[in-house]
């Protein structure tokens, strides 16, 4: 025999090694983009989000609105609850403010007596427009865009901030 011929027991080991190899890559291959594709994903940063029809909210009484949002980053989906406050002007003219006071996020409530929306950390108040009238947070409420589409309203998540 020839040492340039191949032996029946290399052929049976090079065959073996390539049908593995081959059986490897067809489990693996998917395994591996099952697992790292999560990461590729894009997120949206902007949503609009249905808050109901213009009826629902009484024109000149802030009225409290929630909603949640579920974001999935990776394997991990979190479930966020958020609030607002929905003010209505007139028939058309709607502003939109988050219940967050922009001092330590604490949550604002809308006390009607006072007329003023008040964070019970360090006694923050923002007036009926959200702006600040007294306490330490910075700036006023963040506002949400809004747009009204057969007199249904929908708001444009997340807020804008106001200087």
């Amino acid at each position: 025999m020839s040492s340039n011929q191949l032996n029946r027991r290399d052929f049976v080991k090079i065959v073996t090694a390539f049908l593995g190899s081959i059986m490897a890559a067809m489990v693996g291959i998917p395994a591996v983009f099952y697992l790292i594709s999560p990461a590729f994903r894009k997120q949206e940063a902007q949503s609009w989000v249905s808050v109901g029809p213009l009826e629902n909210y009484p024109v000149g009484i802030p009225t409290p609105f929630s909603f949640t949002r579920t974001t999935v980053n990776g394997w991990e989906k979190t479930v966020n609850s958020y609030g607002v406050f929905i003010l209505r002007k007139d028939e058309d003219q709607v502003r939109v403010f988050s219940n967050i006071c922009t001092h330590l996020a604490c949550h604002v409530s809308w006390h009607a007596d006072l007329q003023h929306y008040v964070s019970p950390c360090h006694d923050g108040h923002f007036d009926i427009e959200g702006n600040v009238v007294k306490g330490p947070p910075p700036r006023p409420l963040d506002e949400f865009t809004t747009k009204v589409e057969d007199r249904n309203l929908s708001i444009l998540y997340p807020p804008f901030k106001r200087s």
